[in-house]
């Protein structure tokens, strides 16, 4: 054996296991450095509420609303829910009412609606919607926020709470008034601090899947003045919010295969824009979007949220983004695509980092999940239901559609725990600050391998980081708070979501940390 090869060889071993071991991303905090300002994160009831908040045992459904809502520890000091802190109501078009004739297949998205065809309020309708709505108030949540996708069946120009084709509202002409009036009554009554109008205007709504109406900017711009006009009237504090595109692209983009329902920004929120809502008192001062079909690939994702970013500066520098609906639908490598359910972090951790970008990049002041329950076979849940016979439906005629409208399992994914990792300790009204790192990599390497958000609570000058470990490695980091106020020594509580773990309190560091692979971890200063 040659001895100097067989020492050298071993040095330079040696000398590379320890750079690795040692190697730390070095993340700079800087107070100064504020970005946006974060108001809340969300979820929608639609639209398993319906039967859960009124038929499934109160032991459930308190259960349940704990693990959406609850701010509080156990024993041990893990959260028992995420504290979400805004939560969407679906104001119904009636199509329950309708039943078969409504046109929509499934029972279970189809919803009543508080007016009838003759002018009569029933405010006991949507009675399991109304259950989790008062569950989310009384566990605190900050904010209510009332969306609809079409107007009441017997308002709309074909008697159905779906389109029948083309690109216009499904709105009698002569029905603007009437409908502005309900959706005011409705927040009013339940004393909504948000009223989203539309959804999704670029699509058809054709199909027998759920109420819906296209409408173009034109028609929005129509609807929401009448809205604007009845909340004066009636001395509301309810704000409109309003995008709610489809894919982001057509906030943003002109000369799309969606014409006069794209170019939102400029046509809706600029003060020149063609169609202006920006002047209307009652009128937030967001710009939502959803961020379906724009996550993959990922320079996709990257490219796409810059572009938003900078046409808001130029175009509405007035109006924050939200991020108003996600779940997972695009076929991609990492989870495969929308079908078939995971309760695993894959799926979490694909999100993540959807939601990292979406704060970072898009400047993102709210953050919405789709579907807080969901019994389907699909990734379009928070917490799942089924009938501890299946990995829930795939189609509206599958017996868990009847099994469990009743009763039924109920199971957190990681996901739900994931979305915690944001949504239980970034607070309403917290500041994001910017952060900068030592490894000088590009983003598209940032989302495949450690992504790191910092918030700041101005009221007690305390620092909030989460970091998202996508790959398959370690990363080991070092928090550097720069400008805050001196403190001798900073600590966190540590608060991991991974494979084995769901939001668990792991105990507390000064900065310095191993991140585990495939994980999320939450520094929350102390």
């Amino acid at each position: 054996m040659n001895l100097s090869k067989y020492i050298i060889g071993t040095i330079c071993v040696f000398s590379f296991f320890t750079h690795t071991v040692d190697a730390q991303i070095k993340l700079t905090v800087d107070r100064n450095a504020v970005q946006q300002t974060i108001h809340n994160f969300g979820a929608s009831d639609a639209w398993r509420t319906q039967f859960v908040g009124k038929y499934w045992p109160l032991e459930k459904r308190e259960a349940i609303a704990d693990l959406l809502f609850s701010k509080d520890f156990d024993k041990n000091g893990n959260p028992k829910g995420v504290g979400l802190s805004l939560w969407r109501f679906n104001i119904g078009a009636g199509s329950t009412e309708q039943g078969d004739s409504s046109t929509i297949a499934h029972e279970w998205r189809r919803t009543e609606c508080f007016l009838d065809k003759s002018g009569q309020y029933n405010w006991n309708k949507q009675e399991g919607q109304r259950w989790f709505l008062e569950a989310a108030r009384k566990r605190g949540v900050e904010k209510i926020l009332g969306f609809t996708n079409a107007a009441p069946y017997f308002m709309s120009k074909n008697g159905f709470a779906r389109s029948s084709g083309g690109i216009h509202l499904n709105l009698k002409p002569d029905q603007y008034t009437d409908y502005a009036r309900f959706l005011t009554e409705v927040c009013n009554h339940f004393k909504f601090d948000y009223l989203s109008p539309v959804n999704e205007p670029q699509w058809d709504w054709t199909g027998d899947s759920q109420e819906g109406t296209p409408a173009t900017n034109q028609e929005c711009s129509i609807l929401i003045h009448h809205i604007n006009r009845e909340l004066q009237r009636t001395n509301s504090k309810c704000k409109i919010t309003f995008g709610e595109a489809g894919a982001i692209r057509y906030l943003f983009n002109q000369n799309t295969d969606k014409p006069n329902r794209d170019n939102q920004i400029e046509d809706l929120f600029s003060d020149n824009g063609t169609f202006s809502i920006s002047h209307l008192p009652h009128v937030n001062n967001c710009i939502s979007g959803h961020s379906y079909w724009s996550v993959w690939k990922l320079d996709d994702l990257i490219a796409q949220r810059k572009a938003l970013r900078e046409k808001i500066r130029q175009s509405a520098p007035g109006f924050e983004y939200w991020q108003s609906e996600y779940c997972v639908m695009e076929k991609n490598d990492d989870i495969g695509g929308g079908p078939g359910r995971d309760l695993s972090i894959n799926t979490a951790l694909y999100v993540a980092r959807i939601i990292h970008f979406d704060l970072t990049l898009a400047n993102a002041s709210s953050w919405q999940w789709w579907t807080a329950i969901s019994e389907g076979d699909y990734k379009d849940g928070l917490v799942y239901i089924d009938d501890n016979k299946s990995q829930g439906s795939a189609s509206p005629t599958d017996e868990i559609m009847t099994s469990c409208k009743t009763n039924g399992n109920y199971q957190s994914s990681k996901l739900l725990w994931a979305l915690g990792n944001y949504s239980r300790f970034i607070r309403p009204e917290m500041k994001r600050i910017e952060i900068s790192r030592n490894d000088s990599i590009s983003e598209l390497n940032i989302a495949q391998g450690l992504m790191a958000s910092a918030y700041l609570d101005t009221n007690s000058d305390k620092l909030v980081l989460v970091a998202v470990n996508y790959s398959k490695e370690p990363q080991n980091i070092i928090i550097s708070p720069i400008n805050f106020s001196s403190k001798a020594k900073r600590t966190f509580k540590i608060y991991e979501t991974s494979q084995t773990d769901n939001l668990s309190f792991k105990g507390k560091s000064t900065g310095k940390y191993s991140i585990r692979a495939r994980s999320i971890i939450t520094f929350v200063e102390e």
